[in-house]
């Protein structure tokens, strides 16, 4: 996500071949110095001790046509400000909510939106979660089309089927910053995990196929990236990547498709949370009075990621 100085040369006047006038001195190229490369190594925010100067700000912020739904947001890398950016934009160039007590922790997370999740309700989340880490955040956008088209996809996530775009973006930047070197945060709620999941499988996949790693060395690469779900609606993810799974058993999304509940469920054999993956089970609420809610109920019970890490809930 470095970008790469350009060296630019002056026209150079040219002698002539009669005359008695005498030939003209090349006038020496003056070059531009190149933009130092962003060798960030966890995450892509400026001014930390392991952080490059952020890049020039982006070209353009995406403008959705008037009158346009959630879709036209669909895999749109989300910014303060509710700013949308097409996906191609370098993580670096994405302006990031900031805690509103100032930032505590380096790094930036990306948070990816469960169903029924439009722009705005996207755009509260990434500051909930910005003041509830003391991190900045950005998104890449999960679009709703209503219940029975958000749920339609959510089974061709299950089955990795289909084209969606916010698994797509989420793929693409992942690789890109793995690439480089650098560590990723992810978080994801409900959707957002099948989401997460199938971004990670398709990473894993191209590692393995375009770059020619091992199955071990591929581990190694995903192991850059840490991932905290809530709620979420995928019952395996890859091995590699640092995982603390969020789970309220009085919430049916991950019960029934996710990772169960602490205790028995229908999906015990064939679930899977990812190699040394920390799950952190609670009981709040109820379907009715918010148990899926991530803004209300989820980000209350989360902890430090180091701390989750190491069982401390």
């Amino acid at each position: 996500m470095g970008t790469i100085g350009r060296t630019s040369t002056n026209n150079i006047a040219r002698t002539p071949t009669t005359g008695t006038t005498p030939a003209t001195t090349a006038k020496p190229a003056t070059p531009v110095a190149a933009k130092p490369a962003n060798t960030v190594k966890d995450g892509f925010d400026a001014k930390a001790t392991n952080s490059a100067v952020r890049t020039a700000a982006p070209a353009a912020v995406f403008t959705a046509p008037a009158g346009a739904k959630d879709k036209a947001y669909d895999g749109k890398i989300m910014g303060k400000g509710g700013q949308a950016f097409d996906a191609s934009t370098p993580l670096s160039q994405i302006p990031a909510y900031e805690p509103k007590g100032g930032v505590k922790q380096p790094g930036t997370i990306i948070y990816v939106n469960g169903m029924m999740t439009d722009k705005g309700g996207q755009e509260t989340t990434m500051q909930a979660i910005a003041d509830k880490t003391g991190q900045k955040t950005i998104g890449i956008h999960n679009s709703t089309e209503g219940f029975f088209k958000d749920l339609g996809q959510c089974v061709t996530d299950k089955m990795d089927k289909g084209k969606n775009p916010a698994v797509d973006t989420l793929a693409d930047s992942l690789y890109t910053e793995l690439k480089a070197g650098r560590d990723v945060h992810l978080m994801a709620h409900s959707q957002g995990g099948l989401i997460t999941s199938r971004a990670l499988n398709d990473v894993a996949k191209r590692l393995r196929i375009e770059d020619g790693l091992s199955p071990a060395q591929v581990q190694e690469k995903l192991g850059k990236v840490s991932v905290e779900t809530f709620g979420a609606a995928a019952a395996t993810y890859p091995d590699g990547p640092k995982y603390v799974h969020y789970v309220n058993d009085k919430d049916p999304v991950p019960g029934l498709f996710g990772l169960g509940t602490s205790g028995k469920g229908p999906l015990d054999l064939i679930k899977h949370a990812g190699k040394d993956a920390k799950i952190h089970y609670f009981s709040e609420k109820s379907i009715f009075s918010g148990a899926h809610n991530i803004n209300d109920t989820y980000l209350n019970q989360r902890v430090p990621f180091d701390q989750a890490r190491a069982g401390n809930f």
